[in-house]
């Protein structure tokens, strides 16, 4: 039976032209030969499969070469490029530093280095996965990284940067690698598919190069074993089966069930694919790149930010042309607060379902609000005909003032001024809202939303997330409409602040009751100065500014309040110190001490 080699080792590149993807260093490193302005240490860093370890092979090959070509590549058949492919060559030494990574391995590799080349002109010593080496190890190799001998040359290569020291990064010059695009991936293994005479669905690739991230190794290795499960035919089908994939055509047919307010078949769509072995989470996060897609696919600018195939992209640009912006946007939010919310709850299942559930009211939402538009310009304008002087009573049939239909939104009554009376019969006929009785989709009360830059009508996402149908009136501070500046007095404030003291101390928020009842704020107009003892009392209010600013400007009615710390004395007194107190001291004289308590989320003892 003949050894099989994997795509991966078969087809690796062996000059710089065949790299895929990263021309910007292959560019570089060939002029860099040209012009014989070679750096004696090398650091490429970059993720796994990007080409690293290849590059630095090929770059010992051809500073090596004794008939370079006119672009600088490696000839392949002069004495050095035959012994380098046989791995023969004495001029060529390669570490792996996770396993040798101790300070004796590199004491034996600086040894080897005193040795200068018996043939060809360098000795190129490529240290892969160089993170890996003890900080004792580094040490010992940084005077021969500075100056090693004139034929010596280093290639350091890591997937982990970070790791390495700033001494020895500072001797080398740093190329990083890129994830390898999706097209590249895909036309690489197309090539590949060609020369194996194996029959391609250029879908199937696509989906390949986008689970790889960006390595052409991953890439590769799954190329492999999807060629070995379809005997040699790879199709998308297949693809998306043997790496249990979510097929795209779930999620158009979802959005079509989404925007038209289907609740039930999204339900069942959703049921089925959990049946289907796929996990929630993975599904939510899906979904949410389906519509980033059709956000991206709304502009011809950003349409090439869309990473599919053309026939998988021209199925993203028809939906997203029939999909109201105002949707895409609360349906994005949606599905990344339920990402958010999902490890954290005990029913996991519930999380997605009432996300989708948002999702198909989200329509009506809009559709009501363009409702309560329209009915708001067309009383405006009726006023204002009926306040021109130039309009003439006009006598209405007493049929008239039969009560009409209910609105989805009532339309608020303006006193009209005493001079303006007229006899009953001039006057338009009043139209009189009856009020349902119990919530219904019909009486819920919507603003007018704002539009966006685009133009279209985006609705509320604090609407959604409360629950659909809730009366809006009793959701508290947070829905003011940004329009109120009525005016308040010393007292009205004086009242609040001690107000949202006492809930403070009910709820144990001890910090914050000190804060707010330590010093008496300073209110100038709408700005309220808050004068802060010590670093640990500042930072608890920027944790808690939204709150306190939402609950001043809702009992308040004025939006255009504004908090302002400002650092004052701490006062002198004769009192037993808490462990609160010395902290506060202590983070006074090292403020980092604060940092590493909200780092490891540590409390104070009482």
């Amino acid at each position: 039976m003949e050894n099989f080699i994997v795509s991966a080792r078969k087809y690796r590149p062996v000059t710089f032209e065949t790299v895929v993807g990263q021309q910007h260093i292959t560019g570089t490193l060939k002029n860099a030969i040209k012009n014989n302005q070679l750096a004696q240490a090398f650091l490429f860093c970059g993720p796994r499969g990007v080409g690293k370890t290849t590059c630095a092979r090929i770059l010992a090959k051809t500073i090596n070469c004794t008939s370079l070509t006119p672009e600088q590549e490696a000839c392949g058949t002069c004495e050095s490029c035959q012994s380098f492919q046989s791995g023969h060559s004495f001029n060529f030494h390669e570490l792996d530093a996770a396993s040798n990574n101790s300070v004796d391995d590199i004491r034996s590799l600086i040894e080897q280095v005193r040795i200068p080349p018996q043939a060809g002109k360098y000795k190129i010593y490529i240290i892969d996965e160089v993170h890996m080496l003890s900080t004792s190890a580094f040490n010992a190799f940084l005077k021969t990284l500075e100056e090693p001998p004139p034929y010596a040359i280093f290639i350091l290569a890591t997937t982990e940067k970070h790791k390495i020291l700033p001494t020895i990064l500072s001797r080398c010059q740093i190329f990083d690698f890129n994830r390898i695009q999706v097209e590249d991936i895909s036309s690489h293994l197309a090539k590949i598919a060609e020369r194996e005479n194996i029959a391609t669905d250029n879908d199937g690739l696509h989906i390949i190069a986008q689970k790889a991230d960006g390595g052409l190794r991953d890439a590769l290795s799954m190329f492999d074993q999807i060629v070995s499960y379809t005997n040699r035919n790879v199709t998308y089908k297949a693809v998306i089966d043997n790496l249990n994939i979510l097929d795209y055509d779930y999620y158009f047919k979802l959005t079509d069930y989404i925007t038209t307010g289907d609740v039930s078949n999204t339900l069942l769509l959703f049921n089925e694919i959990l049946n289907n072995g796929f996990d929630g989470n993975n599904f939510i996060n899906g979904l949410a790149g389906h519509f980033r897609n059709l956000l991206v696919g709304k502009d011809n600018q950003t349409i090439k930010l869309l990473e599919v195939s053309e026939n998988i992209k021209q199925k993203y640009l028809t939906q997203s042309n029939n999909t109201n912006l105002g949707f895409i946007l609360t349906s994005l939010n949606l599905a990344n607060q339920c990402d958010l919310n999902y490890k954290n709850s005990k029913n996991q299942r519930l999380q997605v379902e009432l996300a989708l559930i948002k999702m198909c009211h989200i329509p009506s939402v809009i559709q009501l609000a363009n409702t309560a538009t329209d009915l708001d310009q067309d009383k405006k304008k009726t006023l204002v005909k009926n306040d021109s002087p130039a309009s003439a009573p006009v006598q209405r049939p007493a049929a008239a003032t039969t009560p009409q239909a209910p609105i989805a939104t009532p339309i608020e009554k303006k006193e009209q001024p005493a001079a303006a009376a007229q006899p009953a019969e001039t006057f338009p006929p009043k139209i009189e809202v009856p009020k349902p009785s119990a919530p219904t989709a019909s009486s819920i009360k919507i603003k007018p939303l704002p539009k966006s830059t685009s133009g279209s009508l985006i609705p509320s996402l604090t609407d959604l997330n409360s629950g659909m149908g809730a009366d809006e009136e009793d959701k508290g501070p947070q829905y003011l409409s940004g329009n109120e500046k009525q005016a308040f007095t010393q007292a009205q404030f004086m009242a609040c602040w001690q107000q949202y003291a006492q809930k403070a101390r009910e709820e144990d928020k001890i910090h914050l009751f000190t804060l707010l009842t330590s010093n008496e704020p300073v209110l100038e107009g709408i700005n309220v100065t808050v004068l802060i003892e010590n670093i640990a009392l500042e930072s608890t209010l920027q944790d808690e500014k939204i709150d306190l600013l939402n609950f001043l400007r809702g009992k308040l009615n004025n939006f255009d309040i504004q908090l302002t710390p400002k650092r004052i004395e701490a006062k002198q007194s004769d009192r037993i110190y808490t462990n609160k107190d010395k902290y506060a001291y202590l983070v006074e004289k090292n403020p980092q001490l604060e940092e590493f308590r909200q780092r490891f989320n540590l409390d104070l003892l009482p």
